[in-house]
C-alpha cells in the first residue's frame, strides 16, 4: 500500500511538472516565418503577398505556405490561375477580405446540389465578356448569400 501511494504521489509530481513546465503553456502552435525568412522560391512564389505578409496571423501564412508548397507540382496554367488569384486576393481590402471568407464558408455549408448550381452559376457568369460582367458587378451593390466570391478558391481559408 505504502508503495502503491509513493507511485501515485511520483506520478502526480511528474503530471504538475509536465502542466508547469516552461514552454509548455499551451497548443502548439506551427512555425509561422517571417518574409525574409522564406526560401527564394516562396517568396518568388508569394510575391504578390509580400507587403502584407509579416502582418498576417500565423495560420493565414502557415495557409499560404501549403500554397507554395504545390505549386511546382502544378500546371502552367494552374500556376498561372493562382497567380491571378492571390494578386487579386492581395489587392483586397482587409474588410473585403473577411466578406470572401464569410461567403466561401457559407458556400462550403451550401447542400451539395445548391453548391454545384452555385458553381455552374459562376462558371456561365465567367464566360460573359468583360464590359458585361462589369455591367452586371455596377448594377448590383453585393452578391447574394451563398455565392461564390469574384477572388476565386485560392485563398486560405
Amino acid at each position: 500500500m505504502a508503495q502503491a501511494l509513493r507511485a501515485l504521489i511520483c506520478l502526480a509530481a511528474i503530471a504538475a511538472a509536465c502542466i508547469s513546465a516552461p514552454g509548455v503553456a499551451g497548443p502548439l502552435t506551427p512555425r509561422a516565418p517571417a518574409w525574409s525568412e522564406l526560401s527564394a522560391a516562396d517568396q518568388q512564389t508569394l510575391a504578390p503577398l509580400a507587403p502584407d505578409w509579416d502582418q498576417l496571423d500565423p495560420q493565414r501564412r502557415q495557409k499560404w505556405l501549403g500554397i507554395a508548397k504545390r505549386y511546382p507540382s502544378l500546371g502552367p496554367t494552374e500556376q498561372q490561375r493562382v497567380q491571378q488569384q492571390m494578386r487579386a486576393w492581395a489587392e483586397l481590402t482587409p474588410a473585403q477580405r473577411q466578406a470572401a471568407r464569410e461567403q466561401y464558408k457559407t458556400l462550403k455549408k451550401l447542400p451539395p446540389e445548391q453548391r454545384q448550381d452555385v458553381v455552374q452559376k459562376w462558371q456561365e457568369y465567367q464566360q460573359l465578356p468583360p464590359e458585361t460582367r462589369r455591367e452586371l458587378s455596377a448594377r448590383t451593390p453585393a452578391p447574394p448569400a451563398g455565392s461564390k466570391p469574384a477572388q476565386g478558391a485560392a485563398q486560405p481559408h
